[in-house]
């Protein structure tokens, strides 16, 4: 798709004009260390400003630099995103760090297509740093700018295809200005997280409604096209919280499943091809906790439920032999706390005052 020039320099100027007029104070906003950069995007890739703003400053304090982040332990880092969800994320943000002190010389590449080799950094996220802390002329494309050029161009290719994004991107590096990429890709991101909303836009307060396609053609809540859906699963989860005297028992997560690296209760998952039966140390009976809990992935629907399951103290060795056997590990209650969890888990300790 091809757009004449007047019609892309119209657009790109009232974007620009529109973001001018309505800026929004954020603290990566106007500086150019492409370690900060880099770290805002990361977490706020799936997540909302106002959810990803105090983990920014959270590591920002922690981790000033890519040094401190690069020499942290995992677990800290984990401890530190914890709640924010997509822990692929923090695990990709703190390999990646490792291999900028370690490989780069804690430099950070200057360009998009070096960015782009770096673990857990897509299309997106080079073409933002590129942009903003280096002046490349790089067009940022994620759902915000998808929407946008959509109803604003008419554009009825689905975006879950690979088609889509090739063919917004290249419309959208059409329309970057070389003068100023950084505050367009801004402008861009901007316009659709805060007026073309994916849900009821305010259209009537939007400068471009009279050039706009889909609000001309009375299409705007068609636009953009999106048609095949992931299919979320559906998982029911028993968790145990078995405790000997101020030792609780607890699991670290392995690869090939959610929450890689972070720590649950012993569990049991019953109803699909993962269901699990726990081969307890005791024949005592567990006491099951009344309240349910309910928490949405982005592919999976989790049922969870508990139950406690008090040992005797003199029991502790053959616990702690069980623990062995069985890969889990025994944490004292004033402990809990260091260890990076799932939010679930978090809202069930929050819950009983763990």
């Amino acid at each position: 798709m091809i757009h004449k020039t007047t019609e892309n320099q119209a657009f790109s100027t009232q974007i620009i004009s529109w973001y001018r007029s309505n800026p929004r104070e954020l603290p990566w906003r106007g500086i150019t260390d492409p370690y900060k950069i880099w770290l805002s995007e990361i977490i706020l890739q799936q997540t909302r400003v106002a959810q990803g703003l105090p983990y920014y400053y959270a590591f920002s304090e922690a981790y000033p630099s890519v040094k401190e982040l690069a020499l942290a332990p995992e677990s800290e880092v984990l401890r530190l995103w914890q709640g924010l969800g997509y822990y692929s994320r923090a695990r990709n943000l703190h390999s990646c760090a490792k291999y900028i002190w370690f490989e780069l010389d804690g430099k950070f590449p200057d360009n998009y297509q070096d960015l782009l080799l770096l673990k857990g950094v897509g299309s997106y996220t080079a073409a933002a740093i590129s942009s903003f802390a280096f002046g490349e002329a790089k067009a940022v494309v994620d759902g915000n700018v998808f929407r946008v050029l959509a109803r604003y161009f008419g554009i009825a290719t689905d975006i879950g295809t690979g088609k889509a994004k090739k063919e917004f991107e290249a419309l959208a590096d059409q329309l970057i200005p070389k003068s100023n990429p950084g505050e367009f890709n801004q402008a861009m991101m901007d316009f659709g997280a805060r007026l073309c909303i994916p849900k009821n836009p305010d259209c009537g307060l939007c400068p471009l409604k009279s050039t706009c396609f889909a609000f001309q053609k009375g299409l705007v809540k068609e636009l953009p096209v999106k048609i095949n859906k992931t299919k979320v699963k559906e998982r029911n989860l028993h968790y145990f919280v078995i405790q000997c005297g101020q030792d609780y028992v607890w699991n670290k997560r392995k690869a090939g499943d959610i929450w890689e690296g972070l720590h649950d209760f012993p569990m049991e998952e019953k109803g699909n091809e993962k269901s699990t039966k726990l081969d307890f140390p005791t024949d005592q009976k567990p006491a099951a906790f009344l309240k349910k809990y309910r928490h949405i992935l982005s592919h999976q629907k989790l049922n969870a439920s508990f139950s406690k399951l008090d040992i005797p103290i003199e029991k502790y060795p053959e616990l702690a032999q069980w623990c062995e056997n069985e890969g889990y590990f025994l944490v004292a209650e004033n402990e809990i706390a260091y260890l990076p969890k799932p939010k679930l888990i978090v809202n069930f300790l929050n819950d009983q005052g763990i």
